[in-house]
């Protein structure tokens, strides 16, 4: 029975007072999935410029430094006189790098430059800002006299300039003892700026510590526990594709029905009814009272006002309503039945566009059905598998993949409410402010742990097992993707498109290889 219910607030909605006909639709969802953005198989792409997947590690290359700047007549000649740190430039002399290991999944670089590098970067230096600097006296390019470019250009402009490149030069040739295991953007030069300058004026050499983060090591409790999984999957009973059309079918028998006014009796199973029901909780103290939501009742007539006392029971979904005494008052407003037309071949296309009987809406519906239940037994042993994967596996988190994880599912999120509610600028740049964002991480930070605990192993298993897909497939869903892309008029970064369609790839390997080594029970609940 269906129930329009109107509360004291005058809010409205529909209720179902029969547990074995459900009023909403079963042909798009089901709820025995927990994230959606842990099924490989399944994840939407985001147009959003993600950093790079947390299970694929990249060679580290060191960003931009944000130091103090140099006047805007020269910024040029300093930038242009370093190495732009994609590539390692020729130094004169060896550079000593000194590995110490640091918490959570980090290292430490002590850097010693000699002098002979730092000489070098100082000539290279002036030479740039002899070529760019404007001396009154000299033409531009032309040799002007160390004393006199420094005079113009100000000692404590070149020396902020020499340390830049110093820098710029020297810290592709400290990380190659990382290479391969250190995690892209994930570079701190951790001594003050100051203190390089000083140590440079003072001794002509330069000492800084550097602090990467580097790929996490997984570490399997059993070891090689993946390869004998046992699980039991529990699956929602609504989701069995005969009960799931049974009910469809109905559903849509209905919708073909008009509405009539009951005069001569009371609410009975199928009809629909306009309530208005308040419930308070029954205390010793009733100056305390708690409003309860609208609850389910039947058996009233059209214009009656009942009241009863019901306790909620201990399986109720609202946990802070379970085993919770409450008192109910319901005023029936107004009382319908459906006339519905006689179910048979006549009502076919109305019931199911292109059907010409009674049974092709049936098989049809049946069919759709169908295909809802295997996808979602399909998501609900996926979100098993990744669930007992991640208490399999420990492994220290390097603090930048915990953030970058962690700001790519806010931005999913983002993405997700951005479409279903149309948020203004003034609301986005609320929820996207760095509050926001350093919230979720604080609040989020199991669930976090857990994905990237999850990814790690998958990626892993990734390896061990030496799993691969083709690159045509690689290539077409690539393609699709982007072609999604262009269809919906949204942005799109093409490498990570390309990083994605890797990793769900990847992933839909490891989760077809488990459950093909895996003992399952499916449980329907």
């Amino acid at each position: 029975m269906e129930l329009c219910l109107s509360s004291t607030k005058t809010t409205t909605r529909v209720l179902n007072l029969n547990s074995s006909r459900p009023s909403h639709t079963l042909l798009c969802s089901t709820n025995s999935l927990k994230d959606p953005l842990l099924q490989f198989k399944h994840r939407p792409f985001t147009s959003l410029k993600l950093p790079s997947p947390s299970r694929q590690f990249h060679l580290l290359q060191p960003p931009p430094l944000a130091f103090p700047p140099i006047p805007s007549r020269f910024t040029a000649s300093a930038s242009s006189s370093v190495a732009t740190g994609n590539e390692k430039d020729q130094l004169p002399a060896d550079i000593e790098v000194k590995e110490t290991p640091e918490p959570n999944c980090s290292v430490r670089l002590s850097v010693e430059v000699p002098p002979a590098v730092c000489d070098d970067c100082y000539k290279r230096v002036l030479n740039e800002f002899m070529k760019q600097a404007k001396v009154p006296g000299f033409r531009p390019g032309k040799n002007v006299p160390e004393s006199i470019l420094i005079s113009y250009v100000g000692k404590k402009h070149v020396q902020k300039a020499t340390v830049e490149s110093i820098l710029k030069r020297t810290l592709p040739h400290a990380m190659s003892s990382v290479t391969g295991r250190a995690l892209k953007d994930s570079v701190r030069i951790v001594t003050k700026f100051s203190e390089m300058e000083q140590t440079y004026s003072s001794l002509n050499s330069l000492r800084y510590d550097v602090i990467v983060d580097v790929a996490p090591q997984v570490k399997w409790i059993p070891e090689n526990g993946y390869k004998n999984l046992k699980i039991v999957v529990e699956i929602d009973s609504d989701i069995d594709a005969s009960r799931a059309s049974e009910q469809e079918l109905r559903r849509r028998h209905k919708s073909l029905g008009s509405m009539r006014i009951v005069t001569d009796r009371g609410l009975q199973i199928g009809d629909v009814a306009v309530l208005d029901i308040s419930a308070t909780t029954m205390g010793q103290d009733e100056s305390n009272v708690q409003k309860i939501p609208s609850a389910e009742t039947k058996g009233i007539q059209r214009g009656e006002t009942k009241s009863f006392e019901r306790v909620f029971p201990e399986s109720w979904k609202q946990e802070n309503l379970r085993g919770v005494h409450a008192k109910f008052t319901v005023e029936c407003k107004e009382l319908f039945y459906r006339d519905l037309p006689e179910l048979d071949d006549s009502l076919a296309d109305r019931l199911l566009t292109g059907c010409t009987t009674l049974k092709q809406v049936k098989e049809s519906l049946f069919q759709r059905c169908l295909e809802v239940e295997q996808t979602a037994r399909e998501q609900a042993t996926d979100n098993v598998i990744l669930d007992q994967l991640q208490k399999m596996v420990e492994a220290d988190i390097p603090q930048s993949l915990f953030e970058e994880q962690g700001r790519q599912l806010y931005g999913a999120k983002l993405l997700q409410i951005q479409a279903s509610m149309k948020l203004n600028e003034q609301q986005l740049a609320s929820l996207s402010s760095p509050k926001a964002v350093n919230e979720y991480l604080e609040n989020q930070k199991d669930n976090i742990l857990n994905v990237i605990k999850q990814n790690l192993a998958v990626g892993d298993i990734y390896k061990r097992e030496n799993l691969q897909f083709s690159t045509d497939e690689l290539v077409k869903v690539v393609e699709n993707s982007i072609a999604e892309f262009k269809r919906e008029k949204q942005e799109y970064d093409e490498e990570r498109v390309r990083e994605q369609v890797q990793e769900i790839l990847e992933g839909a390997k490891v989760l077809e290889w488990l459950k093909e080594h895996a003992e399952i029970q499916y449980i329907t609940r």
